[in-house]
């Protein structure tokens, strides 16, 4: 049985400048972050570049968690819709609010807007090519 599915945005040396992001984007509290050179007895060395990387990050998101860490050099990593993120929020305001901030260095794939089913929908890719579904619950 699934008790928690949650987003894992894989990075590609860049998680600690979207961990910043996120809080300051998306209202993103920081509970969890440690870096590859904080695991305690790690395998094999760690370079000095590599120990600075996020090994794991939990973000919490009202009272979803998102995470984010960095892959390791010479691990497969593609920019792209590789994960989405659905963010629901209750106003337009704040809808508009993350969607503004998200589309900062990004691309917006649909303007926030009205729809048949929400009140304030719309679809960005973020400066880390990473896709947000941003929707407004229409009231009931």
């Amino acid at each position: 049985m699934i008790m928690l599915a949650s987003p894992l945005i894989a990075m590609n040396g860049e998680a600690a400048e979207a961990i910043a992001f996120y809080e300051q984007a998306l209202e993103a509290k920081v509970v969890f972050k440690q870096t590859f050179g904080e695991i305690p007895e790690p395998k094999e060395p760690i370079s000095e570049e590599i120990q600075k990387r996020i090994n794991h990050s939990v973000l919490k998101l009202g009272d979803a968690e998102m995470y984010v860490s960095d892959k390791l050099p010479g691990e497969t990593h593609s920019v792209g819709n590789q994960v989405t993120v659905c963010l629901t929020v209750d106003t337009t305001e704040h809808a508009q609010r993350l969607f503004d901030a998200l589309k900062q260095g990004g691309e917006v794939h649909q303007p926030l807007q009205p729809i048949f089913f929400s009140p304030a929908y719309g679809i960005v890719t973020d400066k880390f090519g990473v896709t947000f579904y941003v929707f407004t619950k229409r009231p009931a």
